[in-house]
């Protein structure tokens, strides 16, 4: 074809009076020319077609698992390799006096094919990822590292066949020669092949998934899971700030993942608040009577107070005195009163521990710790559910002629102060 259209072209600048050298790089040049014009129509009109057939087809469907192929360019790219098989097949004919050149053209089209074909797999790779985190088991089962290492091989192979091209070499004979370099190429991709380990590490032990909450202090990230990549994790913390963590730092330190606490049927509660040590004391009659009106430890009371009395009797105690034998405390009914309000709570999940329980004696007083799960794990409805559960407390404490210990301020000081004065 390319050669009657020089032939024409000849025969056309030499009756224009042009010497046989001009009239010849003339036509091949505009044979070039025409060539590189037909690679391009007929990209555009592929194009065209595809656009107005493939891609209305896919549009309509139900299904939006196939809209990925054209958000990831992979019928696009696919078809801009048209135009080089044109270009590196036509190049010789539309250039038979210039075969160094035609060579070139041919070369530099080969690159492009490699660069194309890289591409139209890199844009199936994302489409095969994308189409796979539609399924919920990618939450727990993410590629997304493996995909990042295929494209990372594919991206070598398509640096090594260019290498090939240029140097008109087999392939073979480009990987034996980079044995020698294979130290060199460990340090240059040392994060990804970490990162790779790492990532395998993390997925076949089930250690991380994309919608975790992890909090990890070196790292300072405390939050969601966004990705999970080849190199580096993202997690967005709640205050919305973003925190990319090394893939392999997830190995080799140590972070918490609250997964099973989301998986279980509770979040915990376990506060403690501390009573005056001063203000815990036998309960005389009058107290017990008192305390007795309280519903919730009604009952408590009275099988307890049974219970005291008979080993009393049986141990023939003396209980002119109450320091003599058993007797109730006003913290341990305190501690009964608690253990049946959070027992009523509806917000409490039964099936799982609750205790109101007393820790170690400090210097501040008596601790008392409320350990119970919320069967709400919403941040948000659990920080209401346990402060609730504890306004409740600090109103109550009084009640039973407890005080809750804090710390004088300078203002009860300067009282006490005046006081003395």
């Amino acid at each position: 074809m390319f050669g009657k259209l020089i032939t024409l072209l000849n025969e056309l600048f030499s009756k224009l009076g042009l010497n046989e050298r001009i009239s010849g790089f003339l036509s091949e040049t505009i044979s070039v020319i025409i060539l590189f014009l037909i690679a391009i129509i007929v990209y555009l009109i592929v194009i065209y077609i595809v656009k107005k057939t493939v891609y209305v087809f896919i549009k309509k469907t139900n299904s939006q698992r196939d809209d990925i192929l054209l958000k990831n360019n992979v019928f696009s790219r696919l078809c801009l390799i048209i135009p080089a098989y044109i270009v590196r097949n036509f190049a010789t004919s539309a250039l038979p006096s210039y075969p160094v050149l035609a060579s070139t053209i041919i070369i530099v089209t080969k690159i492009y094919e490699v660069f194309i074909y890289s591409r139209v797999l890199d844009a199936v790779l994302s489409t095969l990822n994308d189409i796979y985190d539609t399924y919920e088991v990618s939450k727990s089962k993410p590629i997304k590292g493996f995909i990042q290492v295929l494209k990372i091989i594919i991206y070598l192979v398509c640096l090594l066949l260019v290498v090939a091209i240029l140097t008109q070499k087999q392939l073979s004979n480009i990987l034996i020669g980079l044995g020698t370099l294979s130290a060199v190429l460990m340090l240059v991709f040392k994060d990804p092949i970490l990162g790779f380990v790492g990532g395998l590490q993390l997925t076949v032990n089930d250690m991380l998934r994309i919608g975790d909450w992890i909090v990890m202090e070196k790292s300072k990230a405390d939050g969601e899971v966004l990705e999970i990549g080849l190199t580096t994790v993202k997690v967005q913390n709640w205050d919305k700030t973003i925190t990319t963590i090394p893939t392999y730092t997830l190995i080799s330190d140590s972070f918490t993942n609250w997964r099973g606490m989301e998986n279980s049927g509770g979040r915990r509660i376990a506060r403690s608040f501390v009573i005056d040590a001063d203000t815990v004391k036998f309960c005389t009659p009058e107290m017990l009577e008192r305390f007795k009106k309280f519903q919730l430890v009604t009952k408590y009371i009275e099988e307890k107070e049974k219970e005291i009395e008979e080993y009393n009797k049986k141990n023939k105690i003396d209980d002119s005195n109450l320091v003599n034998g058993r007797r109730q405390t006003n913290i341990g009914i305190f501690r009964a009163y608690l253990h049946e309000y959070i027992k009523d709570c509806p917000y409490i999940n039964k099936d799982m521990t609750f205790m109101v329980r007393q820790l170690a004696p400090t210097e501040y007083g008596i601790p008392i710790q409320i350990y119970a799960f919320s069967s709400n794990k919403e941040w948000i409805s659990y920080e209401n559910i346990q402060s609730d559960i504890f306004d409740h407390v600090f109103a109550v404490v009084t009640m039973f002629d407890l005080k809750i210990y804090q710390r004088p301020s300078s203002n009860t000081l300067e009282k006490v102060h005046v006081l003395e004065i």
